[in-house]
């Protein structure tokens, strides 16, 4: 996990300003993460999860209320970490702005990495919201966020010998036809980190590839003209 120090000033942790706790409480919440690659959110154990980084339970209850509140907390540096990686792809300068398939297949690998990173806070959240906890709604404030973001992928960059352009707005159906894209993206990888069917695996490199390739033909189909109206409802019979 990602993150600065600073950065554990979050809801439900008890504030420090002495340098040593604030790395203490951070260590706890990198610590999670790790372990709920391998385990559920019910199997992980305060007691291992402190002597995961030499800490006392004491010091954990100093900290988080509860294992609810710890849990939330490392959600809200998850998803704060997310918004700076993400929200960046592709990096600028990293590929030509006129390369759609250079382009589809950083942001793609960007997005693999991420959740590769945190498939444990992923899953655990998943998990959870099955359950009736809200624990979603942020990760679809992000994916949103990510839409539009990688709205640019459709607008062609300007030529201009001279003066810097800017890129026209983008229209609402290139808009959906991101949105959809990057749904397709994330859906795929959400059900390989909750229920991994197979063939590919989040932890498999081609997944990334296969996705990227699957991301530039749905942009391209969508920039051929409107889509496709919806037909209607099958006939119960």
């Amino acid at each position: 996990m990602t993150a600065r120090i600073a950065q554990v000033d979050l809801p439900g942790v008890t504030p420090s300003r002495q340098q040593r706790s604030r790395e203490t409480t951070f260590a706890l919440l990198t610590a999670g993460a790790e372990l709920l690659c391998t385990r559920n959110l019910a199997e992980l154990s305060i007691s291992d999860l402190c002597a995961q980084i030499g800490a006392t339970v004491g010091a954990f209850y100093s900290r988080f209320d509860s294992k609810e509140a710890y849990f939330n907390a490392l959600l809200a540096l998850t998803l704060e970490g997310g918004r700076q990686e993400l929200l960046k792809l592709p990096p600028t300068g990293s590929v030509h702005p006129g390369d759609l398939d250079a382009q589809c297949h950083q942001l793609v690998r960007g997005i693999v990495l991420w959740m590769r990173r945190h498939k444990g806070v992923l899953r655990a959240a998943l998990v959870r919201g099955e359950h009736g906890a809200n624990n979603w709604t942020g990760f679809k404030d992000l994916a949103q966020a990510l839409s539009q973001s990688a709205a640019l992928l459709l607008r062609p960059a300007p030529h201009d010998s001279g003066a810097v352009r800017r890129k026209p707005a983008a229209t609402a159906a290139e808009l959906k036809t991101v949105a959809f894209g990057v749904q397709v993206v994330l859906g795929t990888l959400v059900n390989a980190i909750l229920n991994d069917p197979g063939p590919l695996s989040i932890d498999d490199d081609e997944i990334a590839e296969r996705l990227g390739a699957c991301l530039v033909l749905l942009l391209r189909a969508g920039s051929d003209g409107p889509a496709p109206k919806p037909r209607g409802r099958p006939s119960k019979r």
